[in-house]
């Protein structure tokens, strides 16, 4: 069972929408390349276990994965 909507194999617009305001509220910007990997994980991993709610995704995506 599927958590997250996708549709021919690929995320909706209104998801990447929403994926990059998250990563922009992240401040990925000042991150190293491995730290903005890591937590771009972390957000695609929370966001295809379920967690669609915006402000749920950030708080989450800033604690490493399992915690």
């Amino acid at each position: 069972m599927q958590t997250y909507d996708r549709f021919d194999g690929a995320f909706r617009p209104s998801e990447v929408e929403l994926l990059a305001r998250v990563l922009d509220k992240l401040d990925v910007k000042q991150l190293d390349n491995a730290q903005r990997e890591a937590v771009a994980q972390r957000v695609m991993a929370n966001y295809m276990a379920g967690i669609t709610d915006e402000a749920d995704l950030i708080l989450f995506s800033r604690q490493p994965l399992g915690r």
